[in-house]
């Protein structure tokens, strides 16, 4: 069965395209360019990288796209079984989302433009042009925090079309559930409880792989409404 002919499968490739790149910005350029605690050597490590960086800004970018047409492939897959449920996923789970991958990408084009000491900056010693570039660098970080809240919501309407679909195993959708009270836990302990956070995250790792699962279902057997009619739950 053709992708073309299987909305299932066209918002399973979407799904897999933003997970392969969405972890480049989040998880693999902090981890080659940040240092902890001290601003001048991650600001150096920006500028010996600028690339590197660039290419992270353009991910976020690119993330923002992608994940619009996600959510519009899962409309169209799941607006005959709850059209409310499935705007539900438009709106959380891609135009919110997409809206702070665009600020996001304005953060880190501040930060670069601190690291490149522009030259309106010139009032500025380094060490505190070093610390402007850092105070953007953490506002990315927080608008990250924040989203996790998005995160977390836009997969509950998600799991429930998937439970009620008949089109998708009924445990994605539990699945799918159980991973967004995660991310929502994961939110507030961010908020409330920052200290925690990386033990909340590891624990909850499990529950994040139900949208793994959820995509090589979509991109290795595809789904389709039935009869492009509505399935009503059990």
């Amino acid at each position: 069965m053709s992708s073309t002919r299987n909305p299932g499968r066209v918002a399973g490739l979407w799904y897999l395209l933003l997970i392969l790149i969405g972890p480049l910005r989040i998880l693999y350029i902090p981890s080659k360019l940040f240092v902890s605690g001290n601003a001048a050597a991650t600001v150096n490590n920006i500028a010996a990288h600028e690339w590197l960086f660039r290419i992270g800004i353009l991910d976020d970018l690119v993330c923002a796209v992608i994940l619009i047409l996600l959510v519009l492939a899962f409309y169209r897959l799941f607006k005959t079984v709850d059209q409310n449920l499935a705007v539900q996923v438009v709106i959380f789970g891609g135009v919110l989302p997409a809206v702070i991958y665009l600020l996001n990408a304005a953060s880190d084009l501040g930060a670069l433009t601190a690291v490149r000491g522009a030259g309106f900056l010139s009032a500025f010693d380094k060490p505190q042009q070093d610390a402007l570039a850092m105070l953007f660098l953490n506002m990315y970080h927080h608008q990250f925090t924040a989203s996790l809240i998005l995160a977390g919501v836009w997969l509950w309407p998600l799991a429930l079309l998937v439970y009620r679909s008949r089109f998708l195993p009924r445990f994605l959708g539990v699945w799918l559930a159980i991973g967004g009270l995660a991310y929502v836990i994961l939110c507030f302990t961010a908020v409330l409880f920052p200290q925690y956070q990386d033990n909340v995250f590891s624990y909850s790792q499990p529950a994040f792989f139900g949208e793994i699962a959820l995509t090589l279902w979509l991109v290795i057997k595809g789904a389709r409404p039935r009869d492009g009619a509505a399935s009503e739950a059990d």
